[in-house]
């Protein structure tokens, strides 16, 4: 997609802190009402932002106010495009235990990774695993509530 494209975006990067993920979410959630989009899609779309932001704070920068965390958010007509990328060395997805299963089910590693995956159509980790790209089609039959 071209810059013209899209309908919002924010590109800034951010102190590994969660008391600023509000301040991320916030404008994000705003804008998505404004262009309409219902309330399922901006419900999926908040959970995976956060769920990839806290990551990237907690897990990649280890919280480390002296290492930022780049967040690029945008949306179109048609589909929610988010970027994160933490200045940590990374981690391989496919490496992550699952969750549900019944010997990890008490542990709280995966969950993250798992949300992220069932809440946006498509996702995806560079080589190094220290930045996640997700992809969300905007619904075309759901109420805009």
């Amino acid at each position: 997609m071209n810059a013209k494209d899209w309908n919002w975006t924010l590109d800034r990067q951010i102190a590994s802190n969660p008391d600023v993920c509000p301040d991320v979410i916030r404008p994000l959630l705003e804008a998505l009402e404004q262009f309409q989009w219902n309330q399922d899609d901006r419900f999926a779309i908040r959970m995976a932002v956060e769920e990839a932001l806290m990551n990237a704070i907690k897990h990649g920068n280890e919280s480390n106010p002296d290492k930022p965390v780049h967040v690029v958010l945008k949306f179109s007509d048609i589909q929610f495009y988010g970027k994160i990328t933490d200045q940590g060395v990374g981690f391989d997805p496919d490496c992550v235990r699952d969750p549900t299963t019944d010997e990890n089910v008490d542990k709280a590693c995966g969950r993250g990774v798992m949300l992220i995956k069932n809440f946006v159509d498509e996702v995806t980790y560079n080589a190094t695993g220290n930045e996640v790209e997700m992809i969300k089609q905007r619904s075309s039959n759901a109420q805009t509530n």
